[in-house]
């Protein structure tokens, strides 16, 4: 079993899920369940996010030439991701995201 920190939620997740070669794991963060003004928002009318923690890399980028390229992010970065980009996965309950770090548009620097 891999052991995987995540700040979402302050969750201890314990799976045994390895993203392969250039797959990343991401945990969406949840909707807003109501607007800044205190109206709250219908199940059915939520825009998911497009916004996630980095929760496991597999090992990176494999080129034409064989060479083998790391990622740029690293597991526990917030990313912003592009909206098709990715498959949605359960794993022990949990929704998840498996996407290609060119799927992903930044990384907030904190």
């Amino acid at each position: 079993s891999v052991r995987l920190f995540s700040n979402v939620s302050n969750l201890v997740l314990l799976m045994n899920f390895k993203p392969l070669n250039d797959k990343i794991l991401v945990k969406r963060f949840k909707e807003d369940e109501k607007t800044s003004g205190g109206i709250f928002i219908p199940e059915n009318a939520k825009e998911k996010p497009l916004k996630g923690e980095v929760i496991a890399l597999g090992k990176g980028v494999r080129l034409e030439n064989g060479e083998l390229v790391d990622f740029e992010i690293k597991v526990g970065d917030t990313v912003f991701f592009n909206k098709w980009g990715s498959t949605d996965i359960k794993i022990d309950g949990e929704d998840f995201l498996v996407m290609k770090e060119s799927d992903i548009l930044g990384v907030i620097v904190k």
